[in-house]
């Protein structure tokens, strides 16, 4: 063991503060890629006094689905107003932030290797969950704090510059909504125009099965809701998917250049490549998820999507149209590059930590 490396256990502790008080109903989970989100889980009727609450500077973890999903789901808490857990949960801080900085840790737990130690330290159940006794006896490297917070500066750096590029993004797709809107809604609409469905713009096809979505290939793997890995191999080029399965079927998101998609994806592949963009805004405004079927696992199929109603303006008309947004969108892929570029960068420093 490397001269500056500790066992995690000298440095964080268990905490178990409970929402008694009913301080907050807003109950949160943790996704693999270890960010805390709105939890699915149904709590009506369930008494959330019991459930953790959690602060600012404070960890939570889901110890019991590392075996199935290979990731320790685990997240730092960065709000100002507290929220709630599930009492499964760990919930954990550090000991001495003068010794073990917060988010230099929380850049230990996103390391692919951390999370392939932690899944060789499951145990036998169905799910595969790992104990607060294994977790603690995990080693990582402690540099003197100031190296630390420089790592933990250069890191945020490349976060917030990822952040500024995809709120511009955002923006510029909404500009580009909101132009079709005012155009091609089905309410504002030329009354001349004829009304068709998505079958008009599109045809449909689900991704293909894949067991290994990410062997670290050059192409983007997508699933129900965007990245989930690089593939060897592509089967889709420049062209929206939408989420086939599951709790975020019905998502959409425009796939830019040659990518992988899995079966949880709908491949949308235009008729007409003139369409391109023109057909990207009516499938985003034609509140997919509002269509979604099934209840306990719901999907999406071919025949939802070819009922959908679409507004189709004579070919001079949507021409024009795509002259207008081909800026924005243009813009939007070359931040989208920059942010592939700057992911690459993260992946960089985080596998410098061991070193």
């Amino acid at each position: 063991m490397k001269s500056n490396y500790d066992i995690l256990g000298n440095h964080i502790r268990l905490i178990d503060t409970r929402n008694r008080e009913s301080i907050t109903d807003r109950v949160l989970g943790i996704n693999i890629d270890k960010f805390f989100m709105p939890s699915v889980a149904n709590v009506i009727g369930t008494d959330l006094s019991k459930y953790k609450l959690i602060t600012k500077g404070k960890f939570a973890c889901n110890p019991m689905h590392v075996g199935r999903d290979e990731r320790l789901p685990v997240a730092l808490y960065d709000e100002e107003e507290p929220a709630i857990v599930s009492p499964a949960y760990f919930m954990f801080e550090v000991v001495d932030n003068s010794i073990l900085n917060e988010d230099y840790l929380m850049m230990w737990f996103r390391r692919p290797e951390f999370d392939r130690i932690c899944w060789l330290h499951t145990d036998g159940s169905v799910r595969g969950g790992i104990t607060w006794d294994d977790i603690c006896r995990l080693e990582l490297p402690i540099p003197p704090i100031e190296k630390q917070l420089e790592i933990v500066n250069s890191y945020k750096a490349i976060t917030e510059r990822i952040a500024l590029k995809q709120k511009i993004n955002d923006n510029l797709e909404a500009t580009a909504s909101a132009m079709f809107k005012e155009r091609f809604s089905i309410e504002r609409a030329n009354p001349e125009w004829l009304v068709g469905t998505l079958q008009d713009l599109y045809t449909f096809q689900y991704g293909k099965g894949n067991n290994n979505p990410d062997n670290g290939g050059v192409y983007p793997v997508y699933g129900s809701n965007g990245i989930i890995g690089g593939y060897d191999e592509y089967n889709n080029e420049d062209a929206p998917v939408i989420g086939h399965i599951g709790i975020n079927c019905g998502s959409l998101v425009f796939a830019l250049g040659k990518h992988f998609v899995t079966y949880n994806g709908v491949m949308c592949n235009v008729n007409n490549p003139k369409n391109k963009y023109f057909g990207y805004l009516t499938l985003a405004n034609s509140r997919l998820q509002a269509h979604v079927r099934g209840s306990s696992q719901p999907f999406v199929s071919y025949d939802m999507l070819y009922e959908i109603k679409a507004v189709l303006p004579p070919s001079e008309v949507i021409e024009q149209f795509e002259k207008q947004v081909t800026p924005l969108f243009e813009q939007v892929s070359s931040n989208q590059r920059e942010i592939k570029h700057l992911l690459e960068l993260q992946t960089i420093q985080l596998a410098r930590l061991a070193n």
